[in-house]
């Protein structure tokens, strides 16, 4: 099938349309190529897509005629939409960003969507909608109306605006809710790749809430391998369904959230363990306090997740951190 994958250089992107051109598919990646972290990188990623069946262009999901036009001369049969404002912290300096890319961009693409008959859209959503909530683990049936920063705001309006086209015009809409997300070919503003950089430069790493955060830190092959098959699970209507009696991860309309997690929450001093354990290096810890927008601690609950496809995110920290560890020092020689 031909896909459209947005923010195709970015992190989570470029491994998933990597899964599927393993699979024979055809993919056009767009990406706007903005410098919140270095352009390098994900040009690098880019260059990595060695495939005559992907197409990349450069394209800002801010841009409504050119969404409009590219969706209309490229004939997609389904949309993976992972391209984002990304970052919690950023959303506080930088809130207008949000509002273009995470807003009006994903507007854009459910028009995109309404207007040429696409089979499935698949999006990206964040752990982070779960804002307030102290329940654990956090699962698709709570309510996610309490988030605490602009970030995950604008994740939790994507959500809604999703199941109003859905509802309004039967377009099969899937949410997916990441949770911390890490590995080769990382994001450089996330929490292992500073740790790593600072570490390897003899640096001090900043540790918030003194390490006591507790995260459900999700393997990049795990995410990309959990999106490759849910994209083949078609979100159905249900005349039965009630705002009242039903979850509000479904609905009457064809549309679904899903939680895709790895349901082990360690600790961030954990995490910086298994980091040292892999570099031979110990950090230097400048601790700190809780900073504004975070929340204290992220569990999914993945159990709707493996009944829908079979599947559930299980690469340890320490698997996961020391595969990163090797892609880190390859690619920039260290």
């Amino acid at each position: 099938m031909k896909y459209l994958v947005t923010g195709a250089a970015g992190f989570i992107g470029f491994h998933v349309t990597n899964r599927l051109l393993s699979a024979g598919h055809q993919v056009v990646g767009i990406d706007n190529l903005n410098d919140y972290y270095d352009v390098n990188l994900k040009l690098a990623r880019l260059a990595q897509i060695a495939s005559p069946d992907f197409t990349f262009i450069k394209l800002d999901l801010a841009d409504r005629e050119g969404i409009a036009a590219l969706f209309a001369s490229q004939g997609f049969e389904r949309v993976i939409h992972l391209g984002a404002q990304a970052g919690v912290r950023y959303s506080l300096d930088n809130p207008l960003a949000y509002a273009d890319a995470n807003l009006i961009g994903h507007l854009n693409i459910l028009e995109g969507c309404r207007h040429n008959n696409i089979g499935h859209l698949l999006y990206a959503s964040s752990s982070s909608v779960y804002g307030l909530n102290r329940k654990m683990p956090f699962s698709t049936d709570d309510s996610v109306d309490h988030p605490v920063s602009l970030y995950a705001a604008t994740k939790k309006a994507n959500e809604l605006m999703s199941h109003t086209y859905s509802h309004l015009y039967g377009i099969p809409t899937t949410g997916l809710r990441f949770f911390t997300v890490y590995g080769p070919w990382g994001r450089p503003d996330m929490a292992l790749f500073k740790f790593t950089k600072a570490i390897v430069a003899g640096e001090a790493i900043d540790v918030y809430n003194n390490g006591q955060m507790r995260r459900d830190f999700t393997y990049i092959d795990d995410i990309a391998e959990a999106i490759f098959r849910l994209q083949d699970v078609i979100p159905q209507a249900d005349a039965q369904w009630t705002v009242e009696n039903g979850s509000p991860a479904t609905s009457s309309a064809p549309y679904r959230v899903y939680n895709i997690g790895n349901s082990q929450p360690v600790t961030l001093m954990a995490y910086i363990k298994a980091l040292e354990k892999a570099l031979g290096s110990e950090a230097v810890k400048n601790m700190l306090p809780m900073q504004p927008g975070d929340v204290l601690e992220t569990s999914a609950d993945t159990q709707a997740l493996y009944q829908a496809i079979g599947f559930k995110p299980q690469t340890s920290v320490e698997e996961g951190i020391s595969r990163f560890v090797g892609w880190y020092k390859t690619f920039y020689q260290v």
